[in-house]
């Protein structure tokens, strides 16, 4: 067994521990938020070249492993090296290994950010979009802190985390304030 199907083996061995299923948003955002093992606009692209490997089974938006992960121990401190997610080898079940996708790309590459967050000046189609300038007049309110300054800490968060909205990036920073997230759910709140 090679070392780049141990190390997906683990990665799917701490990823479903006690689980048999996990959603594909749910292990995208512990690829790329909770283990950053890799950047958020790649974890999308992590799940599915996974899969196209064969070492996992989507069904109706729910993931479960495709092959036996075997015992397999995870040293402390261990990471995967990103493109070992982003374009891993064909998945091993007994001695046949499944090919790699044709279709998947040999190299990584940095995908974009999504083209709805391009300012803070309320550019998508998101419905929350529009509360935005009121969401910041909540938050400096309530925080101490200026508009501008509540500006340049959202503008900080799109560009770390790419492909967020404003209102979720200006959300962030009212929780980095210690502000209740409740208020901010409900001056969010689109019915």
């Amino acid at each position: 067994m090679s070392e780049e199907a141990n190390d997906v083996r683990r990665v799917l061995t701490i990823a479903f521990r006690g689980r048999e299923s996990i959603g594909q948003m749910d292990l995208e955002r512990f690829l790329s938020f909770d283990m950053e093992w890799v950047a958020p606009q790649e974890a999308e692209q992590a799940v599915q070249s996974l899969i196209k490997a064969g070492w996992l089974n989507l069904s109706d938006g729910v993931l479960s492993i495709s092959v036996d992960l075997g015992d397999i121990s995870v040293p402390l401190g261990w990471f995967p090296r990103p493109s070992r997610l982003l374009t891993p080898v064909g998945a091993v079940d007994g001695d046949a290994e499944v090919p790699r996708a044709p279709d998947q790309p040999a190299s990584t590459k940095r995908l974009s950010p999504s083209p709805q967050v391009k300012s803070l000046t309320g550019n998508s189609t998101d419905p929350r979009d529009r509360l935005t300038q009121r969401l910041v007049k909540f938050i400096a309110r309530k925080s101490g802190l200026e508009a501008n300054e509540l500006q340049r800490r959202a503008e900080r968060k799109i560009s770390a985390f790419h492909n967020i909205t404003p209102w979720l990036a200006y959300a962030l920073v009212a929780r980095e304030q210690g502000l209740a997230m409740q208020d901010i759910v409900e001056a969010l709140a689109v019915v």
